[in-house]
């Protein structure tokens, strides 16, 4: 078994977000594919502008322009047959998202109350976060 994530940025952007955060997971890109659309997560102005779209397993007369979040899996046969076994999408997904699965237990659990109503919002990234001296840590 294995784990892979795609992103749509292009291969340079991905390598040095991952040194950054001091990832080592494998992470490739679907830039100039048509991958990510073909799994119904990423919406151009040119889908939008055809009309509703299809995400989450139903049709959405409207949906924001670029990315949105699902996961896919795939089983690789013995004689190299690739097949897809499932999808989740929207909060179908969050399920790789320990943090969340820990907010949920807490009495004031995600905290979503804007500007983005997600945990982006008030979370930050490990490089992010005040030192205590006025300064962010900067990169690890």
């Amino acid at each position: 078994m294995s784990f892979v994530a795609i992103s749509r940025a292009p291969l340079a952007e991905i390598e040095a977000y991952k040194k950054r955060m001091g990832w080592r997971f494998k992470w490739v890109s679907s830039h100039g594919t048509d991958f990510n659309s073909d799994y119904h997560v990423s919406f151009t102005k040119d889908d939008l502008a055809k009309g509703p779209t299809y995400y989450n397993f139903e049709v959405r007369e409207s949906q924001t322009e670029g990315e949105a979040p699902g996961i896919n899996v795939f089983f690789k046969d013995q004689s190299g047959i690739v097949f897809h076994t499932y999808s989740a999408y929207a909060r179908g997904d969050e399920r790789g998202l320990g943090t969340y699965m820990f907010l949920d237990l807490t009495p004031t659990g995600r905290n979503e109350t804007g500007p983005n109503y997600n945990l982006t919002d008030w979370v930050k990234r490990h490089d992010e976060y005040d030192d205590g001296l006025g300064k962010s840590a900067g990169p690890v």
